[in-house]
């Protein structure tokens, strides 16, 4: 009989699958940093609409619709946030007297602690305007942080600023693409009131020298209705050639390094526009703390207990202090009349 072969069995070799760098950041090499943006207790409708508000501001690296429970604490949203790569918490709360919203580093902290003084949801601003801009696409890229009135040295106005520089994902001025600068954060801190002004703007940039609509024309793809007009010079003549809506400032143009759309190109002057699309909030530090919403408390706007006791205690070494001098003054008193009277004896 003749042998039957046998099938060699083919060895299966797993590929190597190289691990996604697109948590990584190309600059610093770190891990791209990401938010969970929830509430601690119940809160009121127009606070849950911040709270939307804050989770598009944070966006494309935080949940946006992260579900949360009455049960769940603080060490929940901790266990998750290891493995999903999690790297700030954002908290709101409310209490009787006025809401408040703490900016915690994950997982050993610290804990900025900041009572929202006025507030304004998207909706609002966005009601408050006459042409809201809003684009699909705005939310794909982090926004940029500026920062203006935290160089005063005070040491919790240094942390404050590293801690939402380290929110965002930092940027490469010279490798940046200008079409991913599309939204910026503005925090300015005021000296004399305390105050941080929170303002979340859209960036969009327009031809200097060139009409509505003329502007529009070349960005949509119709064509413009010419049966009341004899030529299409008349159309480009109606239009104009200079702005009819906003003068253009030298102060705010830029020339483009690279090409933007379809209608701003290399080269060109084109004026920056900011829109603010919300949320907006006037924010009061009032603690720092060195650890994840605990630990021991760095900085107190009305006061650490240990500055308190410290009063205290030096009231109370001047109290005593006091006595021990009048007791002094009194002996010598005592002293002096006993003297008096020995040599009225004689």
């Amino acid at each position: 009989m003749a042998r039957v072969r046998s099938k060699k069995r083919k060895i299966y070799v797993k590929p190597i699958v190289k691990k996604n760098q697109g948590n990584v950041d190309h600059i610093t090499g770190e891990k791209i940093p990401k938010s969970f943006v929830f509430s601690r207790g119940k809160l009121p409708g127009p606070l849950k609409q911040l709270q939307m508000d804050l989770r598009k501001l944070m966006l494309p690296y935080t949940a946006l619709h992260l579900k949360e429970k009455k049960r769940n604490n603080l060490k929940d949203f901790l266990n998750v946030a290891g493995p999903m790569g999690v790297t700030h918490f954002l908290i709101l709360s409310k209490t009787e007297t006025a809401p408040y919203l703490r900016v915690a580093k994950t997982p050993q902290g610290p804990t900025l602690t900041f009572k929202i003084q006025e507030y304004s949801s998207a909706l609002d601003v966005a009601q408050s305007q006459l042409r809201p801009r809003c684009p699909q696409d705005l939310f794909k890229n982090p926004p940029l942080i500026v920062l203006s009135g935290f160089g005063s040295g005070e040491q919790h106005l240094k942390l404050t600023a590293i801690m939402f520089q380290n929110i965002f994902p930092a940027i490469d001025i010279n490798t940046v693409k200008l079409s991913s600068c599309q939204r910026i954060v503005l925090l300015n801190y005021n000296k004399d009131t305390k105050l941080i002004d929170f303002r979340h703007y859209s960036i969009r940039l327009q031809p200097v020298g060139v009409s509505r609509r003329l502007r529009k024309f070349v960005q949509n793809h119709q064509v413009p209705d010419l049966r009341s007009l004899q030529d299409v010079s008349d159309f480009i003549t109606k239009a104009g050639y200079g702005s009819e809506s906003e003068a253009d400032e030298e102060a705010a143009t830029v020339t483009l390094a690279s090409d933007l759309g379809r209608v701003n190109r290399a080269s060109t002057k084109c004026a920056v526009k900011l829109q603010e699309i919300g949320p907006r909030m006037t924010l009061e530090l009032i603690k720092v703390e060195e650890g994840l919403c605990s630990g021991s408390v760095i900085f107190n706007e009305y006061g650490t207990v240990s500055d308190k006791k410290k009063q205290e205690q030096e009231t109370q070494k001047n109290e005593e202090e006091d006595e021990e001098n009048e007791n002094e003054e009194d002996d010598e008193d005592l002293e002096e009349n006993k003297e008096d009277g020995d040599e009225d004896s004689d």
